[in-house]
């Protein structure tokens, strides 16, 4: 078996990670792999000797045995979190809200700008919030006191249309991926962090962090700015956390390792089931309190990134995803 990483050389640094391991995949397989989009990587096809199949990556579904209507309904974070509430499984809840006037005649009320400060003011004025339909962790953060919850939604306002407001909930955070109903892998999730070199402050590292996010479209970490702390130069390889969202793409890191328990497991495969995913990765808090059995789910994701199986050298699991992929779709 080649390397996923193979196929990645000589490529630019916008090569979307889903043509490169379709690529890998093709290559194992016996399929023909074609960029479409003179060598962009947006838009590819697969082709077998009788049947050719297109792709697209960038922001297109990535999983074509998810049925449409699957994908859409866990896209939105309220509809999934009412769903598999309805199904009897533990959800944070919250409640959305939207950011413009447009659209209002279609929409019930209680979910403006107004209703959102007061649900805000309900939670005590600190909440988990994020845009409804948002991915890789982008403006996903907890925001505490109403000034800063303001000025949390003017921001967000200029690339979203609504947000989802919850509670706060602390608990160890673990993303288990499933093909229909086999639990392909789990990983534990963990804060993004800053690496002291001895010579720049604590808000200079923070600082470069943010450019980072910011130059992969992605919101930054919320700086603190009056934070003196923030001025403390710290000490050669040593590191600090950054709180809040832990999204590999927003700079947390995920190792692979076994589920909590086979409770964790077994909420998972049923929230798939629910939502009538055949490809999916649910994320969730376990041990929520101290308490080895609470848990909840945290979103459904019909659409994962799998770029953590590339960094864990497990090209076996990307081989059985895409294996999945075009048995479903009749390539294999």
């Amino acid at each position: 078996m080649q390397s996923p990483k193979k196929f990645r050389q000589d490529k630019p640094g916008f090569y979307p990670d889903q043509s490169i391991y379709a690529a890998f995949a093709c290559a194992e397989f016996g399929l023909e792999f074609r960029d479409l989009d003179g060598g962009s990587g947006l838009l590819f096809s697969v082709a077998s000797r009788d049947r050719s199949l297109h792709f697209g990556a960038g922001r297109c579904a990535w999983y074509p045995q998810n049925n449409a209507t699957a994908a859409t309904l866990a896209s939105d974070k309220y509809f999934t979190n009412k769903i598999l509430q309805q199904a009897g499984m533990p959800v944070i809840g919250g409640e959305y809200f939207f950011l413009h006037d447009r659209h209002r005649a279609h929409r019930p009320a209680g979910h403006e700008r107004d209703d959102a400060l007061a649900h805000f003011r309900a939670l005590r004025a600190s909440a988990f919030v994020k845009p409804l339909t948002g991915s890789r962790g982008d403006f996903a953060q907890a925001v505490h006191g109403e000034a800063a919850f303001i000025r949390y939604l003017d921001e967000v306002a200029t690339y979203y249309d609504s947000v989802l407001v919850q509670p706060i909930i602390d608990g160890a955070e673990y993303r288990i991926f499933l093909l229909d109903d086999d639990a392909l892998f789990c990983a534990r999730k963990h804060s993004p962090f800053v690496r002291g070199d001895g010579v720049h402050t604590l808000r200079e590292l923070l600082s470069a962090h943010n450019d980072a996010l910011r130059a992969r479209g992605l919101s930054p970490a919320a700086p603190g700015d009056g934070d003196p702390s923030l001025d403390a130069v710290l000490a050669k390889g040593e590191q600090r956390d950054i709180p809040g969202r832990m999204n590999l793409s927003a700079g947390g890191t995920m190792v692979l390792e076994a589920p909590p328990s086979a409770k964790v497991v077994a909420l998972a495969r049923a929230a798939t089931r629910a939502l009538g995913l055949r490809v999916g990765a649910v994320d969730l808090f376990a041990g929520i309190g101290g308490d080895p059995d609470a848990m909840t789910i945290i979103e459904v994701n019909s659409n994962p990134s799998i770029r953590l199986l590339e960094q864990s050298d497990r090209g076996d699991l990307i081989l059985k995803i895409w294996h999945h992929t075009f048995s479903a779709m009749g390539l294999l």
